[in-house]
């Protein structure tokens, strides 16, 4: 960093023809140089070179990638640097395994903290916590600094480290499924195009009706009620969801658990501006993310990466360009995030990158040939650094060819110059600071001031645990949400059911028992006749009874009509 905190970073100016009038040590730009071989660097810094290295003079800060390399000569007199300005016009690193691309994400992290500026890395491989100490000199390193005139003192930076819902070292940091969304969640169940609209579906209905999605059984919840014969009327008006889609969403999701990712959603969810603190000296917060115990999840930690960075979009107001980006997101092993990915996913990551620069974010992908990010995603990306390329196969040719193909025109033979990079050589091309492309030059990159390589357990146990941030994120929370209100009212629909089914038993029993007893009284033997009974039920007493019955209707009768009885 030419203007920075850090001694150990020098400092290039330009001279009055445009190009640097010193270089890093300090010595006159006009006159004959000593290349690394001892030779005159008149000959290959002149012409096409002198033209490269006068697109990298920059007035205002940079940052310093390393010296140029022209017709097989190191020239570390003519510097190759980036603005600081121009970070947040996002950047590609690439090249095939083994190039030193890592070690490149190390050397501009360090000069960005020493900057200023906040960084976020995702340590697939576990060999980025050294960022954190100082390097050890000697070997390589010496002989690096020597060739590219770079003033190497050791030097550790500022670090927070953390993981995926606390799986491995760090501090956890975890999302809501709500947060989350129905998009990147449908690309980490890798769903088609119509299972992540009826995922939208589901996620609209849980918001409509109050329903927190915090973790995934909640979702699991309220996928099984909305395919339930008390849940299938919900959705009715608005497209309703088949008991198909909702077994392989179902089906996805527990597989997604059985892979860890339980552990990912829940509370307390972390606030990503945490990402944007400066330590106490003024340097900005290097954020690892340690990812060797999901490295085999590739899908999941690569969409959580680009939920992280849309968080920060979300979260963040427009602040236009600035002298010095907020922060600069690193996302490593870029391709896999764009693997499958539907058309959906793909709009939401290009919107985002075109968007979030004027949020003051610089973002970096990192993969292995150009043409794994999507063209759309690429045509964002202004600063490109693009190590050695194999093309031992048809297809790793066709690669080739095609990352030639992105590159503007250049002095240099592209295809010859990309197979025949040294590690820790790279082609750069950058944007000024008027934001137009830098002449392609290939260079010699520095050393990284910090350890190349990871620290030890116990260290990165510590430095874990003395952040203040541990505290606060390091036990989960498990509150009330969609999962037990369903939960809840299924049970009162339960016992709601089973006392109308125990009311409905109990009435049935009782006209059961009523029927049982008049079919009980109309089979009874009749009992035996008493003795005035029998008399009563005899024929001279029904005869007796008719005689004297007619005798008295007829003294009645007459009684009631007024008329006199004869005397006799």
């Amino acid at each position: 960093m030419s203007e920075s905190t850090d001694p150990a970073l020098p400092e290039v100016r330009p001279g009055p023809a445009g190009g640097p009038a010193g270089g890093p040590a300090g010595g006159p730009a006009e006159g004959p140089a000593e290349g690394p071989a001892g030779g005159s660097a008149e000959g290959p810094a002149g012409g096409p070179a002198a033209e490269i290295a006068a697109g990298y003079a920059f007035t205002g800060p940079a940052l310093d990638l390393g010296a140029l390399l022209w017709d097989g000569a190191c020239l570390p007199d003519r510097q190759i640097r980036i603005p600081l300005a121009m970070l947040n016009r996002h950047g590609l690193v690439a090249g095939a395994t083994g190039t030193g691309k890592t070690k490149t994400l190390q050397l501009i992290a360090e000069q960005l903290s020493a900057g200023g500026v906040p960084v976020f890395l995702a340590d697939i491989k576990g060999d980025i916590s050294g960022i954190s100490a100082p390097g050890t000199p000697g070997g390589r390193i010496d002989e690096r600094a020597r060739d590219v005139a770079q003033a190497w003192e050791p030097s550790g930076f500022p670090c927070a480290f953390y993981s995926l819902g606390g799986i491995g070292p760090g501090i956890p940091l975890r999302s809501t499924v709500t947060s989350f969304g129905p998009v990147l969640m449908s690309k980490v169940l890798q769903l088609n195009q119509t299972q992540e609209q009826s995922l939208g579906l589901i996620f609209h209905y849980a918001d409509t009706k109050g329903l927190e999605l915090i973790d995934l059984k909640d979702l699991r919840a309220v996928v099984a009620f909305l395919v339930s014969d008390e849940g299938k009327p919900e959705l009715k008006g608005i497209g309703g969801l088949s008991t198909v889609t909702a077994g392989v969403i179902l089906r996805a999701l527990t597989a997604f658990e059985q892979q860890g990712a339980s552990e990912f959603f829940g509370e307390p969810e972390f606030d990503t501006s945490e990402f944007l603190r400066t330590a106490a000296d003024g340097r900005g917060l290097v954020s690892v993310l340690e990812l060797p115990a999901v490295q085999d999840k590739p899908q999941l930690f690569s969409t959580f990466l680009m939920w992280l960075l849309a968080d920060l979009y979300n979260d963040l107001p427009e602040v236009g360009d600035l002298d010095k980006p907020k922060l600069v997101f690193f996302f490593d092993e870029a391709h896999l995030l764009f693997d499958g990915a539907s058309k959906a996913f793909l709009a939401a990551i290009t919107r985002t990158v075109r968007l979030i620069r004027s949020k003051g974010i610089g973002v970096f992908f990192v993969t292995q040939t150009p043409k794994d990010v999507p063209a759309d995603v690429l045509a964002q990306l202004g600063n490109r650094v693009q190590h050695a390329l194999r093309a031992f196969t048809p297809d790793d040719a066709k690669a080739l060819k095609a990352t030639v193909k992105t590159f503007p025109r250049s002095a240099y033979d592209l295809e010859e110059l990309l197979t025949g990079l040294g590690t820790g050589e790279a082609v750069i091309t950058v944007l000024s600071e008027q934001g137009a492309p830098t002449p392609v030059a290939a260079t010699r990159l520095r050393a990284p001031q910090s350890l190349m390589g990871p620290i030890a357990a116990a260290d990165l146990e510590r430095a874990v645990k003395a952040s203040p941030l541990w505290s606060r994120y390091a036990e989960p929370v498990d509150r009330e949400s969609a999962y037990e209100k369903i939960t809840a009212e299924q049970a009162a629909a339960e016992a709601r059911a089973e006392a109308a089914a125990a009311a409905a038993e109990a009435e049935k029993e009782a006209v059961a028992a009523e029927k049982e007893a008049a079919r009980a009284a109309r089979g009874a033997p009749k009992p035996d006749p008493s003795l005035a009974e029998q008399v009563v039920g005899s024929g001279l007493f029904r005869s007796l009874a008719r005689s004297i019955g007619t005798q008295l209707g007829r003294e009645i009768s007459r009684s009631i009509f007024g008329t006199a009885r004869k005397r006799r």
